[in-house]
Parts: C-alpha cells; sequence; structure tokens
C-alpha cells in the first residue's frame, strides 16, 4: 500500500471535490448539462458527520462527470479500493423513451443491467421531450414514467424523477437535489464504515513488527480527505487530530532508529502552513515518515481546516504549542542540525504564524475574551520571536546593543546556549573581521546611568560565551585554560564583552597581540587547538548562521546593527500591541519599556519619556520596587533632557521614596541634592509636587484631640521625612477634613515659621483655630521649599510608638479632633432652696458645676440687682460640693463627714476675695463641682404688716425676690462665656396674724398675736412687746409684754405659735388728740436664728473675732391694724331660697336677697341720718345676663330690725352647675355684715326645652 503514496499525494492534489457520475442512457447529457451545472455548487447540503449526525453544509462544491470519461475508467480495482474517495457519490442515470413496448423490450433490461451494481447509489431522471401541443406525445411520456416508476421505485425508496425540456416543474430540481443528497449521504455513510473497518484492523497492529505506519497514513488520511471534500472539516480536524497522536506513540519506538530530518538546505524555514511544500515520497522512511517534515505536514493540514473553519484563534493557540513543543524535539537533534537551527526556525515559524493568523482574522466574529486570548497569543508568539532573535544576534556580537533590561535579562539569561556537536570555527579567509570585531570590543563603552548610579549591568546569557564555546571544541584540553584566560581576571558573571571592558588597556593590547598571533591556521601545527577568543567566537558564529539561514529577509536583519535594530523595533512593538489589545497589557507596558530604550538612544527623547512613565506606572502600581528602581532613574533623565521641571522632580521624589537598599546613601543624597537645587531655582512653571510617597504623617497615638465648640487649641503632628538627610521647609499647612459634612471643606492649620525635617519621625506643633462641631482626620499636608510647593496626601495610620521609620502602609482612617456639639459646659446653679433673711447678711450659695470640661482660670463675673448688696466686708467661701442626689453606693464610699449640707470625698476649701466684681476660681476647681458663698443682704425699707382673721392679707412673694446676675468666662483665653441669672427669695422671719379672742364684759379684748414661721429654721423669740395704736391701750397699764413664763419661746421650721395680749379702748382727751396719730400697733420681736446656710435662712454672716461662739439677738417689727371683732355685726344679708321649679337656660329667673339691720352703726363709721344702702351684684357673664341694674341704692331704716329685699331679674346662659349671682355692699365693711342665710355655692341650670321646629318628622 505504501507504494500509491506517490499516486496519493498526486490525487490529494488534483481532486478536492466530490464527482457524481452521469449515465447518459439516451444521448440527454448534451441537452441538460448546463441546466445540471447550474445547479452548482448546492446551497444548502445535509450530511451525516462521523458520528451520524446531521450537519447542514453550505455551498457543497461537486462536478458532474461521464461515466464515459477516461477519469472514471481508466482504474484498475485496487485503486478504486485504495482511493475509494475520489469516486462518484451518486450515479445520475438520464433515460427518455416515448413508446411503450420500446420501453419493455430496450431500455427496462438496459437500465437493469446499469443498477445492478449495490455499491452504487443511483437514481433516474427521466427526460420528456413531448411537445406541449402534441397530445398524444404527452400521454404516452406519461405512460412510459409511470411504468418506470413501478418497475425501480418502491415505497422505502423514490428512485424516479421527471424532467421535462418544454416546461419542467417548479420543484423538479429540489427533487433532483434532494435526491443527489440522499445519495452522497449513503454513500459518504458507506464509506467512512469502510475506512474505519480498515482503520481499526490496522491501529490494533501498531504495536507489531508488521506495523507499517504508511499504510495507515494513506486510510487515515483518505477519510480525513473525503470529509474535507464533503466540507465535514470537524471530522476532518479530528482524523489529522487522531493521526499525529497515533504519530507520536510509535515514531520513537524501542528498536526503530530513525532519521529527524532537517538537515537540507530550506529547512530552517518552518512550513507550518504550507503542506505540499515537500513531497511525501521525499519524507519517507521505510515504514514511516522523517519527523521533522512529517510533524510541520500534519500541522500545516490542520491549520488549513482551520482557517476554513474561520478559527484563526485556534491555529493561533494550536501554533504556539506546537513550535514550543517542536522546539523542545529539535533541541534533542541539535547535534546533528545545522548551528542555530532551532532559533532560527522558531522564528520563521512564529512569523508565519502571526501573519497567517492575523490575515485570517476578522474582529468581531468571536467573543470579546477570546478576542482578547487570540490578541494575548499573538503578543506571546512575537515575544518568543523576539527573544530568539536577541540570541541569534547576541552570538554575533550585537550584545552591547540589547538593553539590559530586567525583561530582557530575565529572558536571555533562562535560555540555553546553542548545542552544536561542534562549535564553528573561524573560516581561514574572516581574520580582517575579527580584527574588526575585536576594535569594536575594545571601543565598547558602556553609558553611564543619570545622578552617577553605579549598578552592576543584568547579565543576558545564562553563562559565560567565552566559556560555553570553548568547552564545546572538540578538542579542548586542560591545558588550555590558562590561555583561554591568560590576560585576562577570570570572572563568574556577565558577558564576555562586558568582561573585556573590564581589563585595563595594556592587558587588552598584550592579550590581543599574543591571540592574533597565535590564531593564524598557518603558524598552528599543534594537534591541539587553543581556544577561541570572544571576537573569533562571534565570527565565527555569524559564518555558521549565514549558511544555516536561508531566508534573505531573517539575514539582512542580522546582517547589520541598523538593519538588526528595525527589526528588534519591528517584533518589540508587535508584542507589545498585541498584548495591549489583550488580557495581558502590563506584558505591553513592560515591552514600552525596551522601545523607550531604542528611542532614547536615537534621541527620540519624547516617545522614550511617554513609554518610560508606562512603565514606572506599572512597576509602582504593582510594587515591584526593584524594577521600578531599573527604569525610574531612564524616565528622569529624559525628562531633564525635555526641561521638564515638574515631572523630574516627580521622578526624583518617586527615587527617594523607593526601598533605602536599593541605592546607596550617596546616591539618596544626589536625589535631593537635585530637588532642593530645582527648588530654589527661578521655575518657569511652578506646579505643586505630590510628596505623598516621601513624607507622611499621622496624629500621635493615643485618642483623638477633644474640644468643644469655640475652643482653639494645639495639634501635634508626628511627620516622617524619607529625605536622606535634614531638609527645610519655608513654610508648612495642614487641612483638616470634615468626616460628616462634606459641605463644610477643609480648614487649614498654618505653621508660623519654617520647619526642618529630619530623616524619619519628627513631632511639629500647630496652632488650631475654633472649628465647627464635627469630627475631623486629617487631610492634606502642604508647604513650601524655595518656589517649590508641595503637597501630601497620604498619611500613616496607627504607627508604633517608637518607630522612626517611614511610614508607607495605611490602616483605617483615625479622627484626630473631635469638636463636640454646642452643648452646657458649665452649670450654675443656687444652692439653696428655700428663702433667707431679709435686711440681714446671709450667704448665697452658688453651685458651679463643669460638664466634662475644664474651668481652669475661670473668672466669675457677679451682678447684684436692686435691693441687694454684697458684704464687701465679708470674704467669699468657696468649696468642693458632691450632688446629694447620688447614689448610695457612692456615698457609702465616702468617709467625709456631711458637713453644712455638702457631701465631698476630696474636701477642699478657699476663701477668696472679689475684686471688681469678678472672682478667680483656685486651681482644685477646675474640673470638681464647687459651691461658691457669697454674703450677700437683702435691702427693704418697708415695714412689716400683720393680717386679721376677718380681712386676711399675705405679702406677695414678689416683694422679697432679688436677682443675681452671673458671667462666667472660662475655657482656653476665656473664650466659652455662660451666663445666668439666679432668683433669691428673702422674706420676714415671722408672719404675723391677729384676731380678737375674747371681748370681756368690763370692755378688756383678748387679742391673739399668731406668729407664723416663714424660713426653714428654728426661731427662739427672747422679748416681744406691743405698742399699741390711739384708742387701745394695755390693761393695767403694763408694759405690753406677754407672761414672762412663756419666754424663750422656741419655734420650729413652718409652725406657729400664739401670744395673747391684754388691751382695752382708751378714751382719748383734747391734749392726745393734738399729738401726731399713730394709726397702727407696732409688734416688736426679738429673736435668734439657728439654721443651717444650705437650706435657707441661717445666723446672719459676721466675721467672728474669736473663736468663741456669741448670740445674735435680732429685731423683728411689724405693723398690726385692731379692727373690730368679727363676733358684732351690724347687717345681715341673706340668699332667698328660688322657685321650685328649677332654672332653665334662656328663662327669666329673679334672684331675690333680704338685707336687715341688726344694730345701729358706730357714730365715726357711719353718719345717723344715712338710711340708703349701696348693692351691687357680682355674676359671671358668661354664664348669667343680668336684665336689671347692677348698682344702685336701697332705702333701709335706722331702726334696729328693719329688713328689705333687693330683686334682680337674671336669665342662665348655660346649662350645668353655675355659681349663682352676688349681692354685695360696697359702703360696708365686711366686718360688719353677717351672711344669714348664706347663699348657695352653685345651682342648677337644666337644658332649654325641646322646640318644635327642631323636630324631624317620621
Amino acid at each position: 500500500m505504501a507504494n500509491f503514496l506517490a499516486q496519493f499525494q498526486t490525487i490529494k492534489n488534483s481532486c478536492d471535490h466530490l464527482v457524481i457520475a452521469v449515465e447518459d442512457v439516451s444521448d440527454l447529457w448534451p441537452i441538460v448539462k448546463d441546466w445540471f451545472e447550474e445547479r452548482l455548487p448546492f446551497k444548502r447540503a445535509s450530511l451525516n458527520n462521523k458520528t451520524r449526525n446531521p450537519v447542514f453544509v453550505e455551498k457543497l462544491a461537486a462536478e458532474f462527470i461521464l461515466t464515459t470519461d477516461s477519469r472514471l475508467r481508466s482504474r484498475f480495482p485496487q485503486e478504486q479500493l485504495l482511493f475509494w474517495f475520489r469516486e462518484p457519490y451518486a450515479t445520475v442515470v438520464l433515460v427518455t423513451c416515448e413508446d411503450l413496448d420500446e420501453f419493455r423490450t430496450i431500455l427496462k433490461p438496459r437500465l437493469k443491467l446499469i443498477v445492478q451494481n449495490d455499491e452504487r447509489e443511483w437514481f433516474i431522471v427521466f427526460v420528456s421531450k413531448a411537445q406541449p401541443n402534441n397530445e398524444n406525445a404527452t400521454k404516452s411520456a406519461k405512460k412510459v414514467y409511470a411504468r418506470l416508476e413501478v418497475e425501480f421505485s418502491s415505497k422505502k425508496r423514490e428512485r424516479c424523477c421527471k424532467l421535462d425540456i418544454h416546461c419542467p416543474e417548479a420543484n423538479f430540481w429540489e427533487d433532483l437535489e434532494s435526491k443527489i443528497m440522499e445519495s452522497i449521504r449513503n454513500t459518504l455513510d458507506r464509506r467512512v464504515q469502510f475506512y474505519e473497518d480498515e482503520i481499526r484492523k490496522l491501529s490494533e497492529q501498531r504495536f507489531m513488527p508488521v506495523w507499517n505506519f504508511c499504510n495507515f497514513f494513506i486510510l487515515k488520511e483518505s477519510l480525513a480527505f473525503m470529509f474535507e471534500m464533503a466540507h465535514l472539516f470537524e471530522d476532518a480536524l479530528r482524523e489529522y487530530d487522531e493521526l499525529e497522536l497515533c504519530y507520536l506513540e510509535t515514531v520513537n519506538m524501542i528498536g526503530k532508529q530513525r532519521d529527524f530530518g532537517g538537515v537540507d538546505r530550506g529547512d530552517d524555514q518552518a512550513v507550518l502552513l504550507n503542506p505540499g511544500n515537500k513531497p511525501l515520497t521525499q519524507i519517507v522512511q521505510d515504514d514511516s515518515f522523517r519527523e521533522f517534515e512529517f510533524r510541520q505536514y500534519l500541522f500545516a493540514c490542520q491549520s488549513k481546516l482551520l482557517f476554513k473553519l474561520n478559527r484563526a484563534f485556534e491555529v493561533a493557540s494550536r501554533g504556539y504549542s506546537f513550535i514550543i513543543s517542536f522546539s523542545k524535539a529539535l533541541a534533542l537533534h541539535e547535534n546533528i542540525l545545522p548551528f542555530c537551527m532551532r532559533e532560527v526556525w522558531v522564528i520563521t515559524a512564529c512569523l508565519d504564524v502571526v501573519n497567517a493568523t492575523a490575515s485570517h482574522y476578522v474582529d468581531g466574529l468571536v467573543a470579546p475574551d477570546i478576542e482578547k486570548e487570540f490578541y494575548r497569543l499573538q503578543g506571546d508568539l512575537y515575544s518568543l520571536c523576539r527573544v530568539k532573535f536577541m540570541r541569534l544576534a547576541y552570538l554575533i556580537g550585537y550584545g552591547t546593543e540589547i538593553e539590559r533590561s530586567p525583561v530582557n535579562s530575565a529572558s536571555l539569561s533562562m535560555l540555553p546556549w546553542p548545542k552544536p556537536a561542534i562549535w564553528p570555527s573561524v573560516p581561514p579567509d574572516a581574520l580582517s573581521e575579527v580584527f574588526s570585531k575585536e576594535k569594536m570590543i575594545l571601543q565598547e563603552t558602556r553609558r553611564v546611568k543619570h545622578f552617577g548610579i553605579q549598578r552592576k549591568p543584568l547579565p543576558l546569557e545564562p553563562s559565560l560565551l567565552l566559556r560555553e564555546a570553548n568547552r564545546r571544541r572538540a578538542s579542548l584540553s586542560a591545558g588550555n585554560m590558562f590561555e583561554m584566560f591568560e590576560g585576562r581576571p577570570v570572572f563568574n558573571e556577565g558577558s564576555g564583552s562586558e568582561a573585556s571592558t573590564k581589563m585595563s588597556p595594556s592587558q587588552k593590547v598584550r592579550s590581543g597581540v599574543m591571540s592574533r598571533t597565535n590564531s593564524s591556521p598557518g603558524n598552528f601545527e599543534s594537534a591541539i587547538d587553543r581556544p577561541m577568543r570572544l571576537a573569533e567566537i562571534y565570527i565565527a558564529a555569524e559564518h555558521a548562521l549565514q549558511h544555516t539561514i536561508s531566508n534573505p529577509s531573517l539575514w539582512k536583519s542580522l546582517s547589520a546593527l541598523e538593519e538588526f535594530e528595525q527589526k528588534y523595533l519591528e517584533l518589540t512593538k508587535g508584542a507589545a500591541d498585541n498584548y495591549h489589545r489583550s488580557w495581558w497589557k502590563r506584558h505591553g507596558v513592560v515591552l514600552d519599556g525596551e522601545i523607550a530604550a531604542v528611542c532614547f538612544k536615537h534621541r527620540n527623547i519624547d516617545l522614550a519619556a511617554k513609554s518610560y512613565e508606562k512603565v514606572c506606572a506599572l512597576y509602582a502600581g504593582e510594587g515591584w520596587q526593584d524594577l521600578l528602581a531599573e527604569v525610574l532613574p531612564n524616565l528622569a533623565e529624559c525628562q531633564k533632557i525635555l526641561n521638564d521641571e515638574a515631572g523630574y522632580l516627580s521622578s526624583c521624589v518617586r527615587l527617594l521614596s523607593l526601598d533605602k537598599g536599593l541605592f546607596s546613601s550617596k546616591e539618596r543624597q544626589a536625589f535631593q541634592l537635585e530637588v532642593v537645587n530645582l527648588a530654589h531655582s527661578e521655575m518657569k512653571n511652578p506646579v505643586p509636587l505630590d510628596v505623598s510617597s516621601l513624607i507622611t504623617f499621622s496624629g500621635n497615638p493615643g485618642p483623638p484631640l477633644e474640644l468643644c465648640d469655640g475652643d482653639p487649641g494645639t495639634l501635634s503632628v508626628t511627620v516622617w521625612s524619607g529625605f536622606p538627610d535634614d531638609i527645610t521647609l519655608d513654610s508648612l499647612s495642614l487641612t483638616l477634613m470634615a468626616t460628616s459634612n462634606g459641605d463644610e471643606g477643609v480648614k487649614a492649620l498654618r505653621s508660623t515659621s519654617a520647619t526642618v525635617l529630619e530623616p524619619g519621625r519628627n513631632n511639629i506643633t500647630l496652632d488650631l483655630p475654633p472649628q465647627k462641631p464635627g469630627s475631623y482626620v486629617l487631610g492634606v499636608l502642604t508647604g513650601q521649599i524655595g518656589h517649590l510647593r508641595f503637597r501630601s496626601h497620604s498619611f500613616s495610620k496607627g504607627a508604633p510608638v517608637d518607630g522612626d521609620d517611614f511610614m508607607i502602609y495605611e490602616k483605617p482612617t483615625r479622627p484626630i479632633l473631635k469638636v463636640f456639639k454646642p452643648r452646657a459646659l458649665v452649670d450654675l446653679a443656687a444652692a439653696i432652696s428655700s428663702a433667707l433673711l431679709i435686711n440681714e447678711p446671709q450667704w448665697v450659695g452658688i453651685i458651679v458645676r463643669p460638664m466634662d470640661y475644664s474651668l481652669k482660670d475661670a473668672v466669675l463675673q457677679i451682678d447684684t440687682g436692686p435691693g441687694l448688696a454684697i458684704e464687701k466686708s465679708h470674704v467669699i467661701e468657696m468649696e468642693s460640693y458632691a450632688d446629694v442626689s447620688q447614689s448610695a453606693a457612692d456615698v457609702g464610699k465616702s468617709d467625709a463627714a456631711h458637713k453644712n449640707g455638702s457631701l465631698a470625698i476630696d474636701k477642699h476649701f478657699e476663701q477668696l476675695r472679689l475684686n471688681d466684681g469678678r472672682i478667680v476660681f483656685p486651681g482644685w476647681a477646675n474640673n470638681v463641682t464647687s459651691v461658691l458663698w457669697i454674703p450677700i443682704r437683702a435691702i427693704s425699707d418697708r415695714l412689716a404688716r400683720g393680717s386679721s382673721s376677718v380681712s386676711p392679707q399675705r405679702q406677695s412673694i414678689v416683694d422679697g425676690m432679688r436677682t443675681i446676675a452671673l458671667k462666667l468666662e472660662f475655657g482656653v483665653s476665656h473664650n466659652q462665656i455662660f451666663e445666668r441669672t439666679l432668683a433669691v427669695h428673702f422674706t420676714d422671719p415671722f408672719h404675723v396674724n391677729t384676731r380678737i379672742a375674747d371681748k370681756c364684759n368690763d370692755g378688756t379684748l383678748l387679742l391673739q398675736v399668731i406668729l407664723q414661721s416663714e424660713v426653714k429654721a428654728t426661731l427662739t423669740i427672747y422679748d416681744a412687746w406691743l405698742d399699741l395704736q390711739d384708742g387701745f391701750a394695755h390693761t393695767r397699764k403694763g408694759d405690753g409684754r406677754p407672761n414672762p413664763g412663756f419666754i424663750p419661746l422656741v419655734i420650729s421650721p413652718n409652725s406657729r405659735a400664739g401670744i395673747l395680749f391684754s388691751i382695752c379702748f382708751e378714751m382719748s382727751n383734747a391734749e392726745e388728740e393734738a399729738k401726731a396719730p399713730q394709726p397702727d400697733s407696732i409688734l416688736n420681736i426679738r429673736y435668734g436664728i439657728s439654721g443651717d446656710r444650705t437650706i435657707g435662712a441661717h445666723p446672719p454672716a459676721v466675721e467672728s473675732p474669736g473663736p468663741e461662739v456669741v448670740r445674735q439677738d435680732l429685731i423683728f417689727r411689724s405693723a398690726l391694724v385692731l379692727k373690730r371683732p368679727v363676733l358684732d355685726p351690724c347687717l345681715a344679708v341673706g340668699f332667698l331660697p328660688l322657685r321650685s321649679g328649677g332654672l332653665r337656660v334662656g328663662q327669666l329667673v329673679n334672684m331675690k336677697w333680704r338685707v336687715e339691720r341688726l344694730k345701729d352703726f358706730e357714730e365715726n363709721e357711719v353718719l345717723k341720718d344715712d338710711d340708703e344702702v349701696l348693692y351691687e351684684v357680682n355674676a359671671n357673664s358668661d354664664n348669667w345676663m343680668i336684665a336689671g341694674r347692677k348698682r344702685g341704692h336701697a332705702s333701709l331704716s335706722m331702726k334696729q330690725g328693719s329688713r328689705i329685699v333687693i330683686t334682680i331679674l337674671c336669665v342662665p346662659l348655660v346649662a350645668g352647675y353655675v355659681r349663682p349671682p352676688q349681692l354685695g355692699l360696697p359702703d360696708v365693711d365686711e366686718a360688719n355684715i353677717s351672711c344669714n342665710p348664706a347663699g348657695p355655692h352653685l345651682v342648677c341650670v337644666l337644658p332649654p326645652a325641646l322646640s318644635s321646629s327642631f323636630c324631624i318628622p317620621a
């Protein structure tokens, strides 16, 4: 079967569609050919795949071929079975007949002979030539076709269809296509089954000695090719995948050594997309194929199918995986392949896959995630190609032109050197090239980084190329080791070119002369070759690569430095652009840094700076400080060249912000010096510089500073400086931000003097003006260094107390200041709850209660109101005070005694002086409740007046009320002010009430004086006497004092006591009437008081001359008006009963009072001839309406027992119990009126009677 390999390849190349055979029985094909071929390709076909599931195929290509064609008749039976995929998939039999007898005798037997082959799928097309107007011919044709259907069709399958040439039916072509599709489907299923059976038989033998992969390959690819012709690309792809797996299983079977391939000219160029690059007959070996060519062939077939399926993404994905795996296979056979064959093949393979997939890929046809993954694969292919290209460039001496960046170092230092069997030697005619290369090596100068940064270059090689190349020399011995390193030091790291630059010039010349002498082929006849020098290695590799590389474009890229840089930039840009469009945008940014290095080398500084900025932003965002330290100096150098002052300052600050171990102290000082020099220079456009990563700040550990509304303060802030040396800040300000209300804006705290920040931790203090209520956090730190304005919005929180390191980590925001809303900070209240003595010096207590606020240096201003004066001769006392409302447990813990009503655990007492009405609080009263005792006298010139039981009169509480205006200034700088006016009640010690207890027959009156205590103190009466008014005298010519046996008389608080005086009427004479009359009697009481000043009235506040206690007697005087006793009235007023029917609202009613004279009036009160009485009716106008006169005179005889009735007409206005009108006699004292019978307090008034006008008829 393997002998048909060439023929199989030819058939594949010439046949790419299905064949439909045409059996032209009646010579009809020339007539219908055009009609049939117009239906190709079939627009919509339904075929079965390998798993017998229907698949719809669009534009199925096919070709109609006559059975008499040579392409179908020139095949041998064995060929037909082997290449069954090219055999017809359907047979169309064209017949026509107009006579039924002819059909029976001629046409029918011939058709039977044609369709007797069961392996063919056939159907008959009956072509009718009858004219439409020839009725007989039409009928005859119908009869023949009906008979044809009976003979060749069945219920299971219709095998006949009719085509009328002159007027074809509308559904004929659909019927024809359906029968063709049915035939193709059946044929395809049968052939697939055949190939599967044959393949299964061979698969079972693949581990046997008789196994022949070529036979298996022909069957497997025939099946795949048949699927491909039928446009079943998924099934075809699956067959190629299985073929590849089978090949990889059997290619390296033990005991079968085969050639790998790849040694022909042009094999360095990958053919992953061209399956016809080499005929299969050229790569066949025994019973299989060479691995190098065959694996590429299989991948090319797979790629072709994937492109037909519009799956360029899968081509890229498979291509990258295949390149990686095949590169490993090349590494295993590297000793038999041309020099650097592996690197060259990978480069060409990556470029082929990238270009092919990019041309076939259409944006928008796949999902967004697939699209991004496609561009990621494109970037990976470009990156792989770029790394291999840099390796080749390094081998020929372009290593110094490659940027020693982290990405290049990571890629090349892990990429092993080529491993040829023998490292190539320098051609004899290349000595001049060696001399030129050595001269170039000697003239190499490494670019010094900005700021004078000394950094060991990153390696671009896994090991020393010099050592690796000489180790792979065929005849290297230990005797040559000294010569290899003669005249130069031994290096453990770095490239050979770097080692050359580290030699002294004299060493370079001496070793160079010696090497050139020994390198002459004609002068060296030793059996042992001497080691190659670096220049020789470069030239040898270049000549070897020239023989390996067959691609002119690739060799052109390596032939000159400018070409190399152009190709390098092209590959780097391709990788970066694709990464930017994929998920791996960071890879694209990193490669932008490599582009920036090339741009910087060619002085395209603007573009280089933009690329470096993106790279630095990526490294900073990811926290890769080691990588950032490599790139950031390059960005700073670009910015300095572009005169970008703001960017250059920012880069310097970022360099200072990096880890201290990345740069030496001298380098960090150079960074700071650049910042300071530029800050103090004349900058064209000074802009704020963000130093958040260099200067951080936080509040001091502990709770936040707490202030009240309106309080200033001092805020202490910790600032960490990342500068290596001290730096002077000409100005400094810090903003506070309210956490609750964003509309409040920011509050700036400014430092008035220059601030010097030392490296590490610094504590600064800022004055804090009054702030609005709320919670505040640190905002932005701003300041100025020279002409440079800087700002830092990064703050450290929760820093260790003893830590001096530069804080760069952050924790949840912690408030630094809390300003409480306006509240009561202090309370001033009176310490007494009852009245004090009037006209006597009394202690007035003022309780000063701070409410979680310090009263340090507080000042109290006291302003007394009218009728009140401070006893300035006395001192003011201040003592600590505890509320009596505190819990019993707290009181129980206190060992202090209850003295003067005050409870205090720590008792404080101090005497103060009043200066201009101001008192300064002592220090111990800052945070404790205290009471201030002030000596005050309430002044009143009014003489107390007593009352009688007949006409009781009480002193108004307003008469004894006095006010004290207090103003307390406290807080920092006395900014808090609390004002309150206290009302203090002063009163007399007694309220005097008199009554005539009895009137004796001899005219003696017993006057009872009742003393009611008005204070919460114990009063002791030591003496009392009564100075009587005119008309009264003491009986028995006494002195007006009561029985001394009752003296002293003790009166408890709020209690009463009585004193009896015996008096009588006194007849006045002319001499006494000439004197000034005394209208009132005066009661004189000498008393003492025992009370507590914390409760109310107490002994007068006097300064005691000594420790002994002296009794203080006080005098109380009260005016009494003696009146007649209520036991002997002159008139009687009685309320007469109302009518029995009751009162109703709105009805008139007569109110009657009876007035009766009981006895005559006294001569000094009423004239004898006055026989009229003035009356007045008083009624509530809301309840009563008076219909008559409310006030008038009524005639009443002067005789005893005379009486009159006064009638008033009234109308009640409201229903209920109301107070009736009252009759009064305005000109007669109430003591001379007796209410008999007394009027009712309330009367019942009924609602008005129902009115018919308000009734609702039923």
